[in-house]
């Protein structure tokens, strides 16, 4: 299955998904100010794209770049319960 064709069905055919929308639906836990420092600071290691060099230019993540980052989630997550449960 493509992750990329998956959030194009979700978010519609946008290259650049805004972060409000990326923190509603993926980190819906975290403040919109705690998501932008994550950002920043690289604990969550998604780039931030912004439509030109202006501050006041809303900020988004490139959709590819979110589905690399849910299938390295994904990945992770199947290396540990494989280690946990003995798997290869």
């Amino acid at each position: 299955m493509n992750t990329a064709f998956l959030l194009m069905a979700q978010f519609g055919a946008r290259a650049v998904i805004s972060l409000e929308e990326v923190r509603k639906e993926y980190f819906s836990h975290l403040e919109p100010d705690n998501l932008t420092r994550k950002l920043t600071s690289g604990e969550i290691p998604l780039p931030v794209v912004r439509a030109d060099g202006s501050k006041k230019t809303a900020k988004g993540v490139h959709l590819q770049d979110l589905a690399d980052y849910i299938d390295a989630q994904r990945a992770a997550a199947i290396k540990e319960r494989n280690q946990l449960c003995g798997l290869r």
